[in-house]
């Protein structure tokens, strides 16, 4: 007799399976589930550009799941395996991400079917320009109803493309740079954009650890220092959120997975040196300075503190979910835990920090972005210097003080300077990151732990969220 194995759901059957645990446990009418549920709209474009001396024809999405708040928001991602049933996923995703943190967008997602590394930078701007083109002329790119980001195969440079090719088509809009977040600075970007995800996954996991009860939850203990951890994924995210866990907090940075097999060392991996190899030798393959194993998928289940899946979607899902150990994931990819991954996790007892809460980061950075475009004026510029003053006439009292009195104290080395220093916008930038996702975090906590049917921090999220969405909704009349 044959066994018949459980079938994998899809990402995007994940996505409404977890959808579907989260309004079992509301108050919905039939009608709102189902308004909330479904995407609006995707519009499909097949485009041609001439290149190397032919005709070549692309293929690209950009999804509208909900407008319960506009504009919406959703990165642009290039790779041959997008498809629309993906794209209308991230796109979910991005509704109850952006409620989750509480910026005003509706979720949206957009994807190009291309390969980039076959194309020489000319040409893929070429792409870019068509692709945005194709967009904007029916308002998919605009500053107050559609505004795309960076995601997985994009980054600064096809922003900035994009931003250009809006104000060419749009030479009237004085917020023309706003169409479009994620861009260079010199194009209209704000500081820390580039970072602001894996600082993102940084300021959620000390969140986490802020609450020792959460922390005994995972069957840990203690603070993040010395923790050790294994990152999937060295990109922009994983890079990131590496460098600032290790450097910043105290943690060890054992496994490293890529694309050509993993890094693996007890003593912990220098980030910036597995990074650089990276960059000159296009893989992990021959880093001197760790143990290699070449089934790169194997390594999420090694032994580990923390597990910050940072790639693709769907890595951990019922064929490996049993065996992954790591009590605590944290999900800096998209989708990486499928939905049969997951119930396997949680039978487990293991504690998933999920994808909406923990790569927030990169949305909450591109709403300060937009605000930044739309007001015209970069943060701190009106305040720093006054901020400044008025920490000067403190110092100067105090200093004062010291002398009348013959007290004799001196202000520690480097307080001073670090104290007269003004918030710029950098720091501003980090300063509302850090606050967000800590208040979100105590959102999902407060349903994840007041609520007696609720036993995990994605479900908890889900409820945040669509329920943020449902009032939405309901403020305008359905």
């Amino acid at each position: 007799m044959t066994i018949s194995q459980p079938i994998e759901p899809s990402f995007r059957d994940s996505v409404d399976i977890m959808f579907n645990r989260a309004v079992a446990l509301m108050d919905l009418s039939p009608g709102l589930e189902e308004k909330i549920r479904v995407c609006n709209a995707t519009y499909t474009v097949r485009f041609g550009v001439r290149l190397r001396g032919a005709i070549h024809t692309f293929t690209g999405y950009r999804s509208v799941h909900s407008e319960h708040m506009e504009p919406v928001k959703g990165g642009i991602r290039y790779a041959l395996n997008v498809h629309q049933d993906e794209v209308e996923a991230l796109a979910a995703l991005m509704t109850y991400k952006c409620a989750l943190v509480e910026v005003p967008y509706g979720g949206s997602k957009g994807g190009l079917c291309i390969d980039p590394r076959a194309w020489d930078e000319h040409e893929m701007e070429q792409i870019t320009r068509r692709f945005a083109y194709e967009l904007i002329k029916r308002d998919m790119i605009n500053p107050a109803q559609n505004v795309p980001a960076p995601d997985m195969g994009t980054g600064e440079r096809e922003m900035a493309w994009i931003a250009d090719q809006y104000a060419r088509m749009n030479t009237t809009d004085i917020n023309a740079r706003a169409c479009v977040t994620g861009k260079p600075l010199n194009a209209g970007g704000i500081a820390g954009r580039v970072e602001a995800t894996g600082r993102g996954v940084q300021f959620a996991l000390r969140e986490f650890f802020r609450h020792p009860e959460d922390v005994a939850a995972a069957h840990l203990s203690g603070s993040l220092d010395g923790k050790r951890v294994i990152v999937q994924g060295l990109g922009n995210v994983g890079y990131h959120a590496a460098k600032f866990l290790s450097e910043e907090d105290g943690c060890k940075i054992v496994g490293i997975i890529e694309r050509d097999g993993a890094l693996i060392s007890d003593t912990g991996l220098d980030v910036e040196a597995v990074k650089a190899w990276i960059a000159k030798h296009g893989g992990v393959t021959g880093y001197p300075d760790a143990q290699h194993h070449a089934d790169g998928a194997a390594v999420l289940e090694a032994e580990c503190d923390i597990l910050i899946p940072a790639a693709l979607e769907g890595v951990i899902n019922l064929g490996n979910a049993a065996r992954i150990s790591a009590p605590l994931i944290v999900e800096a990819a998209n989708g990486p835990i499928t939905a049969g991954g997951d119930e396997i996790l949680r039978a487990k007892g293991a504690v998933i920090i999920p994808d909406m809460f923990a790569n927030a980061g990169g949305v909450t950075v591109s709403y300060f972005e937009w605000v930044k475009n739309l007001s015209h004026i970069r943060f701190g510029r009106m305040e720093r210097r006054a901020e400044e003053s008025r920490h000067q006439m403190l110092i100067s009292e105090l200093e004062r003080l010291s002398a009348d009195k013959g007290l004799g104290w001196t202000l520690s080395p480097g307080f001073k300077t670090e104290y007269l220093r003004g918030a710029g916008e950098l720091e501003l930038v980090r300063s509302g990151l850090d606050d967000t996702m800590r208040t979100a975090y105590q959102a999902m906590r407060e349903v994840w732990h007041g609520r007696d049917d609720v036993h995990d921090l994605r479900m908890a999220a889900y409820l945040v969220s669509i329920g943020r969405v449902a009032s939405s909704y309901r403020a305008k009349g359905l």
